[in-house]
């Protein structure tokens, strides 16, 4: 008796020990995951990604939206579909990332081919919003360079990072989940602060206020190129410099005719082009006090925060659920629940919600939670899938192309919706169309669906690209050390 009760009570031991293993290793698995990422990638990287992303991304969008559609809504005094026009006009910075991309690639400043390029991207950043925040009356055009420049600074530091993201995903093709899932980490974390606050500052300081605010991401982006661990380039030949943006106008080119790389980015272009953006229109309906909820700064601000924590969990479910399930079958499920995502908002515009005693802001709450968790997984798979279709030695420029494409498509869904809400009169008081487009845009996003035979199968783990196409050419590894595209792929 005596000895089955000593078995019963060490079987209980080992039991609450194994609970408590697991409730650490729950606890302690993302400390484990960030110590792995440093020791692998190094720490500079580490926390560039995190300020990048995070901040400069993440906390700064998060207070720049909400800002942004006020000051356009109630200081310059536009329209929904003319906000949403403006407003693309601020993306132009993202779709010439490419250039971006090939002079961080090709043109090292002092020695230094990244660095420099977070330094300038931070002055850029703190001009623009110091300006925007200081200079009384300002006219609609000079505000919207403004907003264009700050947007500048956001995407020169972006594709900076992208490309040393990049870099890694070559030389640890199997960190290349783990390094877009710090990517999402940090841009969606950063985002929910952002959100989290917008409101309260809205409602304290104002949107110059808040401009006056944003200074401040942007500087730590300075910080970035100074701690930043990248090894100095040297006998770099500058009088060659257009022969250089010759040569990676041809490289881009001649991996774009690959049928690997095409067939992607005409999916990319395409599934981004046809989910017409009305966010100008629906936020005008909500803080509408007559024909909407008449939600105030602090709320809107609010359900953008749940929109946030929304995105991280998208993140933390493609990270631990779906990371190596292939690009095909993650596309079609999300594409199609982000179809389902986007006729909720037909109920509520029509007010089906209140009819079932539902309160506009918890139905919005769940809206906003439940797409951007549906936006994420689907966003996620595309990031991963492009880190993994740049060739060697133009890994910057290349990404930075494949994310213009998507930005291309982001502003044609965004001016395709701006034309979309003026022909249907949906204007600063007049919403009576606004479920029609509503169910327009819902069912535009069931046409990428068709084309899902575009993207690759296989092992999303592994390399896409053939073998040649991810190593350097042999006359340029004979001299690796003064190689402008590709010396930082051999050294990180």
């Amino acid at each position: 008796m005596e000895e089955e009760e000593a078995l019963n009570q060490d079987s209980q031991v080992q039991r609450e020990k194994k609970q408590k293993e697991g409730l650490l290793g729950l606890i302690m698995g993302p400390i484990y995951w960030f110590k792995m990422l440093g020791k692998e990638l190094k720490w500079s990287f580490v926390c560039g990604v995190i300020i990048v992303y995070g901040i400069n991304q993440g906390v700064a969008i998060g207070l720049n939206k909400v800002s942004i559609q006020y000051y356009m809504k109630d200081e310059q005094k536009l329209q929904p579909s003319e906000a949403q026009v403006y407003l693309g006009l601020v993306q132009i910075p993202w779709i010439i990332k490419p250039v971006w991309g090939i002079l961080t690639d090709v043109i090292p400043i002092a020695g230094y081919r990244r660095r420099p390029y977070f330094v300038f991207a931070g002055v850029i950043g703190v001009a623009a919003m110091l300006m925007l925040a200081l200079h009384n009356n300002l006219t609609l055009t000079f505000a919207i360079l403004c907003l264009i420049a700050g947007s500048a600074g956001v995407a020169i530091a972006d594709v900076t990072i992208d490309a040393c993201v990049t870099e890694n995903s070559i030389s640890h093709p199997s960190l290349a989940g783990d390094m877009q899932s710090l990517c999402g980490v940090s841009s969606a974390t950063g985002a929910l602060v952002g959100f989290l606050i917008s409101g309260f500052l809205l409602h304290i300081i104002g949107p110059k206020g808040v401009f006056a605010i944003l200074a401040i991401p942007c500087g730590l982006v300075i910080l970035v190129g100074l701690i930043l661990r990248e090894p100095r380039v040297h006998g770099v030949g500058y009088r060659r410099v257009n022969q250089k943006f010759m040569d990676a106008g041809r490289a881009m080119w001649s991996a774009l005719k690959s049928r690997d790389i095409w067939r992607p980015c005409l999916y990319m272009y395409i599934s981004l082009a046809v989910s017409i953006n009305i966010h100008e229109g629906m936020f005008y309906w909500y803080t509408d006090a007559k024909n909407g909820p008449s939600f105030s700064q602090e709320v809107i601000g609010s359900v953008f925060s749940v929109g946030a924590v929304g995105s991280l969990v998208g993140v933390i479910l493609y990270q631990n659920v779906f990371k190596s399930h292939p690009f095909r079958q993650v596309l079609f499920w999300s594409q199609l629940l982000y179809c389902a995502s986007g006729l909720l908002e037909l109920v509520l515009v029509l007010r089906i919600n209140l009819r079932f005693g539902v309160p506009d802001f918890l139905f919005v709450v769940f809206d906003e939670f439940f797409h951007k968790i549906i936006g994420r997984l689907k966003w996620m798979p595309i990031l991963v899938l492009s880190s993994k279709l740049c060739p060697s030695g133009i890994e910057g420029t290349f990404f930075a192309l494949l994310m213009s494409i998507d930005h291309v498509g982001i502003l044609t869904s965004s001016w395709a919706g701006g034309l979309l809400l003026h022909i249907l009169n949906i204007t600063r008081t007049q919403f009576d169309n606004l479920w029609l487009a509503i169910l327009i845009r819902s069912f535009l996003r069931l046409l990428p669906i068709g084309l899902l035979f575009l993207i690759p199968t296989g092992d999303p783990n592994e390399n896409i690209l053939p073998s040649e196409m991810l190593t350097p050419k042999k006359a340029d590894s004979m001299n690796s050390e003064n190689l402008e595209m590709a010396s930082l792929v051999n050294s990180i």
